[in-house]
């Protein structure tokens, strides 16, 4: 399989076309499928309409039914999906050719109508916590050809167009439009060209699909399939044993080490491209969990002082986070990617515990005796969440600081609280699905700018002009060597002004019962297109 972005890279003015044979997607067929699998899930969507919030959570139920122009493998390569091919005919054009002979799960055939309604679609969603506005930014006017061909202008050249839209999933235009988020979630707008149907949701508990007989690739290899969505880890770990489950994801680091060898069941793992990191509120004058040594409201917000959250990231011990918290299965953090991926900058180590350091820093701007903080978390989202919000706490309490409290909630509430800018301090992640730094620093450390598309996961609304102007310059480079050059002095950049405080990138686990696998992968995804049965 081919990836677009090599390709690409420095080649502005050839027609570069990437493309898959059926063929190879279609694979072998399975004699028969398996009549159920019931998969343990940690996280639940807030909606199932595909296009509500580009969280993670959402997007694992959301592949299972519907599609994008662009597929992911299990190392964040892109490959095509209901995209068959696509050329630069110009630096600011790009012709788009649609995979023939799809149909929705209704029937109707896919068309580049489907794709242009989609992609209008993806920035309008009302109250999305985590809207796709970004992934259509760069978009100045899109031109159905044919029924199977687009052409798109971009406002300026955009060398990763292709990943940028391909974060978009495809809806119908026959059974979507005019809906709202609320006919997804009862089914009836819920019409993808998926390798499953959605069949019924009961948020809180459950979501169940069955397959689609008609998909365009490989047969699915179960007829139905149950996701329970078990928050607890301890809940999770014991259906897995009883074997109400066959398949269950974030596995803890310590119930990894007893599940490796273990009798009729497989561990798998992969290192993750999420970071995990502490947002802080530097961007208003007073912030809603801020308050004095004493625990009396402020009129001065601390973390807008780049010195505070100097300090603050002085005071995390990121090895022993990795090492005891996680079993290992992490890596400290210093910026917005691992080493290997583009835009990863060697002047961003990991910062070193600093407990002298980081009081001297408070002192310099003004808080000898420190201030006082609330610090919120999911207690769902990644494996041991709310124990590292606890171990943060207690580490922030030793430099000096008042914890007024530890907050945690599920996930699909948080998230959304979250992005109404309803915290001071916050414990978040963001899982790079590229092979470079763009998307998670546009996306998480450029300033706020809904029109333009940019931070729109920028909850704590950071925001520095030199970053934003390197970014800019970053879009538009289709030579690789510059464009990394780019993302790494926009990296130091906001990294060096502790936009957010990084602090790890975990190893993700998964456990399934003989009989079931799944493709590990650095998404960290429990959906359908990464799992079958085993051989």
């Amino acid at each position: 399989m081919t990836s677009s972005r090599p390709l690409m890279r420095g080649l502005p003015a050839m027609a570069l076309t990437v493309s898959l044979t059926l063929a190879a997607l279609l694979g072998g067929v399975p004699a028969a499928a398996r009549p159920l699998l019931t998969i343990g899930h940690s996280s639940e969507p807030s909606s199932m309409d595909p296009l509500f919030s580009r969280t993670g959570n959402n997007q694992a139920a959301a592949e299972n039914v519907f599609e994008r122009l662009v597929s992911t493998d299990e190392n964040m390569q892109t490959q095509p999906g209901l995209a068959l091919s696509w050329q630069v005919l110009a630096p600011d054009t790009w012709e788009i050719r649609l995979r023939p002979g799809v149909r929705f799960h209704d029937g109707t055939p896919f068309t580049a109508d489907d794709v242009v309604f989609s992609l209008d679609r993806a920035p309008k969603v009302p109250n999305s916590p985590a809207p796709f506005t970004g992934a259509v930014r760069s978009i100045a006017a899109v031109q159905v050809i044919d029924p199977l061909t687009l052409r798109i202008r971009t406002k300026e050249p955009t060398p990763d167009l292709m990943e940028q839209i391909g974060l978009v999933y495809i809806l119908s235009r026959h059974a979507a439009q005019g809906k709202r988020s609320e006919d997804f979630n009862s089914g009836v707008a819920a019409i993808g060209t998926g390798p499953y149907k959605f069949k019924r949701w009961q948020p809180g508990d459950s979501l169940e699909l069955e397959r689609n007989d008609a998909y365009w690739g490989r047969r699915p290899d179960f007829d139905r399939v149950l996701i329970r969505y078990i928050a607890n880890d301890a809940a999770r770990i014991s259906a897995l044993l009883s074997g109400s489950v066959d398949l269950i994801d974030s596995v803890p680091p310590t119930d990894a080490k007893n599940l490796r060898n273990k009798p009729g069941y497989t561990l798998y793992s992969s290192p993750s491209a999420r970071l995990i990191y502490l947002a802080l509120d530097s961007a208003r004058d007073a912030s809603p969990f801020v308050t004095d040594a004493q625990g009396k409201p402020m009129s001065v917000n601390p973390l807008k002082d780049v010195r505070v959250r100097q300090a603050i990231s002085r005071m995390f011990m990121r090895g022993p986070i990795t090492e005891r918290l996680l079993s290992g299965a992490g890596v400290p953090a210093g910026q917005m990617v691992p080493e290997g991926m583009g835009g990863y900058s060697p002047n961003l180590p990991a910062p070193a515990y600093d407990l002298d350091g980081a009081r001297a820093l408070l002192a310099q701007a003004g808080y000898p005796k420190g201030f006082g903080l609330t610090l919120h978390s999911s207690n769902d989202r990644f494996a041991g969440d709310s124990d590292l919000a606890q171990a943060l706490a207690q580490m922030m309490a030793r430099a000096g600081l008042r914890i007024n409290g530890v907050v945690t909630q599920p996930y699909n509430v948080y998230a959304g609280a979250s992005g109404k800018q309803q915290y001071s301090a916050f414990i978040f992640s963001y899982g790079n699905s590229t092979g470079d730094s763009s998307n998670g620093l546009t996306n998480v450390l450029a300033t706020y700018d809904k029109a333009a598309g940019t931070g729109a996961f920028n909850r704590a609304r950071y925001s520095n002009p030199v970053v934003d102007r390197l970014l800019a310059q970053a879009a538009v480079e289709f030579d690789a060597a510059q464009r990394n050059a780019l993302l790494r002095q926009a990296a130091e950049a906001a990294f060096n002004d502790v936009g957010i405080v990084p602090l790890y990138f975990p190893v993700a686990f998964w456990a399934a019962r003989d009989g079931t696998a799944i493709r590990a992968n650095k998404l960290e995804r429990t959906s359908m297109p990464y799992i079958q049965e085993a051989k």
